[in-house]
This record gives structure tokens, sequence and C-alpha cells, in this order.
């Protein structure tokens, strides 16, 4: 584990962010922050895989070319691409990039993330972001009932 990895807490909700663009990265970070989020920040492809692994992050955001020239060499998003659900279900997932139409849902589905978007549009990512974890959450709100119940014994066969 690394040396400046922070502890998180079970009352902590944390956010990782996976930034090329340093204004980018600034603004998305001040956002989290307000929304009361921990964040933590990924400045390698292996470090994104090695805290994605260590922590549960109720929100992740992925820039489209975070360490790399062009959106096919982006390591970070083809892994995240390829995980199974049950390895990310539990983050809500946006991607940033000039390339987008905010909150288009195809371009979502084509990505495997939850919400895109627009690099110019990032002034209202405090609503976008928080309109896409309630989304996420509204989605799968059966689905954890269920696992809760299952988990507590309280689900009959």
């Amino acid at each position: 584990m690394s040396a400046n990895f922070e502890f998180v807490s079970s009352t902590d909700k944390p956010a990782l962010l996976a930034f090329s663009t340093p204004a980018w990265l600034d603004a998305t970070k001040a956002v989290l922050t307000e929304l009361g989020y921990k964040v933590h920040t990924a400045a390698t492809h292996s470090d994104f895989a090695t805290r994605f692994s260590q922590v549960r992050y109720q929100v992740v955001v992925i820039e489209e070319l975070f360490g790399a020239n062009v959106p096919a060499e982006n390591l970070t998003l083809q892994a995240f691409q390829q995980m199974t659900m049950s390895q990310r279900r539990h983050a809500t997932v946006l991607l940033v990039g000039n390339a987008f139409q905010t909150f288009a849902p195809m371009e979502a589905f084509q990505n495997s993330v939850h919400a895109v978007v627009n690099s110019s549009e990032l002034f209202m990512l405090k609503q976008l972001m928080e309109k896409a974890v309630a989304d996420n959450d509204a989605f799968l709100r059966s689905f954890r009932e269920v696992q809760t119940r299952v988990f507590s014994g309280g689900a009959k066969a």
C-alpha cells in the first residue's frame, strides 16, 4: 500500500479522480469536496487500479484522455470497462471529455459509465454529479435492499 494512502472510515464518502488536465481536476475536486466526499486522486493507471481495488469508492470520475493522447490509449478506462459488474457496482462513474454531449445516455452506455460530461459544462458539475448519483441509487435500490436482507438472514426461500 502506498505511504500517502489516506485512511477511509466507514462514515466517509470516498471519491476517486483520474485526470491529466489540472484545471478539470481542480474543478472536480472542489465540487466533490463541497458535496462532502473524501477525494483521492490517481496519478497513473496503476495507481488508479490499486486504489480502486482497495477502497469501495462511491464516485469515480475519469478524464477521457487520462494518461493518453487518444481515448483508445486510456488504460484506466479500458480496465474499468472490462471489470465485472460485481467489481464496480458500488461506484457511480462519470467520464469527462471534449467529445461528449453531456448526459447522453447512449454515449455513457457505449463507454460503460453512468454519465458523460462535456468539459465545457464543468461549471454545472455539482448538479450533474448529484443527478448521476441519485439516478444510480434509484436504479440499484431494489437490488441493494434484497442484498441487505439476504446478508442479514431476513430473506426466506
